[in-house]
């Protein structure tokens, strides 16, 4: 099951338009640089937890991040 469409406008809400992403091995100081437009593309939404380590759906276990910072998390795509 995937994010509902509320819980993904409240996290990009609270994202204010740019990846939520902090991880140090991504290439990037502090914080992710990359910004966008809610419908204009380029983000994904990404479980904090997974879902098959038992990672819910609420808007708690979601991350807003650019589609590279996503694709270089550890569960991506599992």
């Amino acid at each position: 099951m995937a994010f509902s469409e509320a819980t993904k406008d409240e996290a990009f809400r609270r994202s204010r338009g740019q990846c939520e992403c902090t991880r140090k091995e991504h290439d990037h100081m502090g914080r992710c640089s990359k910004t966008f437009t809610r419908y204009g593309g380029g983000w994904e939404a990404h479980h904090k937890t997974a879902q098959s380590s038992g990672g819910g759906n609420e808007l708690s276990n979601c991350e807003i991040l650019c589609e590279r910072c996503h694709k270089l998390t550890e569960t991506y795509g599992r």
